[in-house]
């Protein structure tokens, strides 16, 4: 990758994978939040020693962000490696309902070997967990229906735990987002920053945005993928062919045309609009085979 590297551990996450660590003895059931447009990208490499001995629901949202293609291809791959998914849109509320149900299931199995140990059932403590900006947070409000917990598509709002409850039967851990101290696999860490999962001041705009019209230009003939070029140039009348399919390139010309040849804000522009899914359902991250 061309962009230089790129780094992002700011003390507040540190100090909330601390406290992270002190409440894991409490939860019965991790809920892991993983982004749909790069599922690989928003795992977590400590998770398995988080998750050890305990329940682990994998949810994956933003599914409206990505191709049906892209979301079919990734549920096979998953259960292919013996984890089964929940997609949702915590946005919307798309698939918020399994997930609850999903939760649900996995504490009346605790409750079950409770009883069966002679204890009484208690509501199961679940700790949402995942990357900033995956939508953990959106996914609580949804879950309880009402706004308890801060929540906005940038990275870094959530900065303390609180536990809410839901009903009778569950209660939730909303945690800040964790990442690891460092971020050794660049071209992951470039798909953080472009889903807007890591803060700003982690990297170069001008540059992440053109590694972002490279990757799409690489991805343009994988199924399920979602890219479709001419999309961008009916938006910003530039094509992306020729001397102006060089990202550079690109990234000059559409500046001239759109921000008085302000490179900074055009990339900033083309993010922006990518993240708000403008540019089209995109996945950039697909399995290595696509189940059609």
């Amino acid at each position: 990758m061309s962009t230089p590297a790129i780094q992002w551990y700011p003390g507040h996450i540190a100090k909330a994978e601390q406290q992270l660590k002190r409440h894991l003895d409490k939860v019965d059931l991790i809920i892991e939040v993983r982004d749909a447009r790069i599922p690989l990208s928003t795992g977590h490499p400590h998770l398995n020693r988080w998750i050890h001995g305990k329940h682990h629901l994998l949810v994956i949202n933003r599914r409206d962000m990505v191709t049906p293609a892209a979301w079919e291809a990734w549920e096979q791959w998953f259960k292919a490696q013996g984890q089964r998914t929940v997609w949702c849109d915590a946005k919307s509320g798309t698939g918020v309902k399994q997930v609850q149900q999903a939760a649900i299931r996995a504490g009346n199995q605790l409750n079950e070997r409770r009883r069966n140990r002679g204890m009484r059932p208690r509501p199961v403590r679940a700790l949402t967990l995942g990357f900033p900006n995956v939508g953990k947070s959106a996914l609580i409000n949804r879950l309880v229906k009402k706004k308890v917990v801060a929540s906005a598509r940038r990275a870094g709002v959530t900065r303390t735990l609180r536990w809410v409850r839901l009903g009778q039967d569950l209660d939730l851990l909303d945690a800040p987002g964790v990442l690891p101290p460092r971020l050794d696999d660049q071209r992951a860490a470039l798909h953080l920053a472009l889903c807007d999962d890591i803060g700003q001041a982690a990297y170069d705009g001008e540059l992440v945005a053109q590694a972002f019209l490279r990757l799409l230009l690489g991805l343009k003939s994988r199924e399920g993928a979602g890219v479709v070029l001419s999309i961008l140039e009916e938006r910003y009348g530039t094509p992306v062919a020729g001397r102006t399919a060089d990202p550079a390139f690109w990234l000059e010309a559409t500046a001239e045309r759109h921000t008085s040849g302000d490179k900074a804000r055009m990339a900033q522009r083309l993010l922006d609009d990518f993240r708000r899914s403008l540019l089209g359902s995109i996945a950039l991250e697909l399995p290595e085979k696509v189940v059609s």
